[in-house]
């Protein structure tokens, strides 16, 4: 296997930037080369912190600088269309964060940004690459316990209530949906596909952002339950109710975890993973060797898959009447 080592630029320098940081230097032949950040005081700290050999006060110098062989999107929401296309402009490879853009229209415009410069595109969506998931969507896929009849996952948390904070800004994109959302969202399509019917409620904080939101995926002869808020914890599972019995990705279900196996019988199993790193180790590892092999396009998290989730939050939007401003 080519081993090339990869050097990683950061653009963003924030709590999910440092969780990154944080695994990427666990990831063999690749190292994190420089942070960018509009403040060059945290981009020094940053950079100080995880031993990275450069730190920018702009983006444009970042990427820019011919060291760099990969960067990673780590800025709010609202920012990723602009932060991807100026690093494709200069050839780097892009891994940013989910979700991917604001709306479909701004993945259409980064996805034939990066065609027409060649230059490898991907979602972060870091899920789809634990093995656990991947574990859970293999047995669905062969039918364990026979087909899905019904889907349950939710994912909740409740910060203290801060209007200056991104999650409560919705001008950046905050709110319940798009933050963690699309993990439930993302739950359902890679196990059910795109459902026949979707229906959706929210609830909304002062700022505009929505704090909580359910929905409903109708399929032939399935449902999926999805739930994110930000009002209160849940267990942020993701239960798989199947014919003959149940798979339930124990909480917190988008990240490292365990997959629970119950029999029709009401014989379970705990299955564990032996994860060693926050989890993003997999997604970068995958990124590198797509590098590595002159890839434009991941053959896991396809631009297909990007444009079917972010139409799919596009489309519960617009049922609960959030738009962003543009």
């Amino acid at each position: 296997m080519n081993s090339k080592n990869i050097n990683w630029g950061i653009i963003g320098a924030g709590k999910i930037a440092s969780k990154f940081a944080s695994d990427l230097i666990t990831v063999p032949n690749c190292n994190l080369q420089g942070i960018a950040s509009r403040s060059i005081d945290k981009a020094k700290n940053f950079a100080q912190k995880f031993n990275a050999d450069s730190a920018y006060g702009h983006y444009e110098d970042l990427a820019s600088d011919p060291k760099i062989d990969a960067i990673y999107i780590a800025t709010p929401h609202s920012f990723h269309k602009s932060h991807t296309i100026l690093c494709l402009n200069h050839k780097k490879p892009v891994l940013c964060e989910k979700p991917f853009a604001i709306n479909l229209l701004e993945v259409d415009d980064m996805i034939q940004r990066s065609k027409e410069n060649n230059t490898l595109l991907m979602e972060a969506m870091w899920t789809i690459f634990l093995p656990h998931f991947r574990y859970v969507l293999e047995l669905l896929e062969k039918k364990y316990f026979g087909s899905i009849v019904k889907l349950e996952a939710d994912f909740g948390f409740h910060p203290n209530y801060d209007e200056s904070s991104r999650v409560f800004d919705k001008s950046v994109g905050g709110g319940s949906l798009l933050d963690i959302g699309i993990y439930p969202v993302f739950a359902a399509l890679s196990s059910l596909g795109h459902p026949e019917n979707i229906s959706a409620t929210a609830k909304f904080f002062d700022t505009g952002a929505d704090s909580e939101c359910e929905i409903l995926f109708q399929y032939k002869n399935a449902e999926a339950h999805l739930k994110s808020t930000l009002l209160e914890e849940t267990n942020t599972e993701a239960i798989f109710y199947c014919e003959e019995g149940t798979i339930k990705i124990n909480g917190r279900f988008h990240e490292p975890s365990t997959v629970t196996l119950i029999d029709k019988n009401g014989n379970s199993e705990l299955k564990s993973f032996n994860y060693k790193t926050i989890g993003y180790s997999y997604e970068i590892e995958h990124f590198n060797q797509l590098i590595r092999i002159n890839k434009t396009e991941s053959d896991i998290m396809t631009f297909e898959k990007s444009r079917q989730l972010i139409k799919t939050l596009d489309t519960i939007r617009n049922l609960i009447g959030l738009q962003y401003q543009k």
